[in-house]
């Protein structure tokens, strides 16, 4: 399997990422980890290797990338707004390093570049798509809690929080950005019915968010899987198996 390694300088963060290709042509995936995850996780969890016939045969490029949830999102120390407020860093980072880096990797600007993560990786996954449309017009989402309030957040909400949350701003979305992104963007949520997928929150969290983007008439599919299906990376494996030959 065709992989590169490279350390991605940020002067938002202050320091470097790391961004890891599997692949030499195809489809460009960038994958989010699970909650504090490196990008070297997918493969050491065994996920490039579920997807390895498409990777060799060219189909797909995937794009692992370090977390940063550690200072922001999976920082209980500090108030819901100053987790999202740091998470702007890291999204400087994607859109500012990432994606350029991804596109010259490319060899230009590619047709679109599709957004895929599990658990915590999930909500990022459909948090770029929704904000980024423009970049990221497609979300593969595995067992996320897409309501960072609910993870132990606190403290007073501003302007951070809400435009982090897509269960509070999609709520509010209307005329023609809403137009323009039911037309641009799609989202994938698959979860399990298992083992953790309740205590995670994860699986009623999908539920509300697939019924939040039908009532604003955003594109989506919602797929569940059964109740011997739990939040961990062997079902992530075979959902991801199953999922990703349909968009590459």
């Amino acid at each position: 399997m065709n992989r590169e390694a490279t350390e991605l300088w940020s002067a938002a963060l202050g320091a470097a990422g790391t961004v890891i290709r599997y692949g030499h042509w195809g489809r460009p995936v960038l994958v989010f980890p699970a909650e504090r995850g490196q990008a070297w996780d997918f493969e050491n969890h065994g996920m490039t290797e579920a997807v390895a016939d498409l990777i060799d045969a060219g189909r797909v490029k995937l794009y692992c990338v370090d977390s940063y949830d550690a200072a922001s999102w999976s920082n209980h120390d500090i108030a819901l707004e100053e987790r999202a407020r740091r998470h702007g860093r890291y999204e400087s980072w994607i859109v500012g390093d990432v994606v350029p880096w991804i596109y010259r990797d490319s060899g230009g600007q590619p047709a679109e570049v599709v957004t895929l993560g599990c658990s915590l990786g999930a909500f990022h996954a459909a948090n770029f798509a929704l904000k980024r449309a423009d970049l990221f017009p497609l979300a593969l989402c595995f067992s996320g809690n897409y309501d960072p309030a609910s993870w132990g957040g606190w403290g007073e909400r501003g302007n951070e929080a809400y435009f982090n949350n897509p269960l509070d701003y999609i709520v509010n979305l209307s005329g023609d950005h809403l137009d323009w992104l039911r037309g641009q963007v799609s989202l994938l949520l698959v979860c399990g019915q298992g083992q953790w997928e309740d205590t995670t929150g994860a699986l009623a969290s999908t539920k509300r968010f697939a019924a939040l983007l039908t009532s604003q008439g955003i594109k989506h599919e919602m797929d569940l899987w059964g109740h011997d299906v739990p939040h961990d990376w062997p079902s992530w494996r075979a959902q991801l198996a199953h999922h990703l030959p349909r968009f590459c």
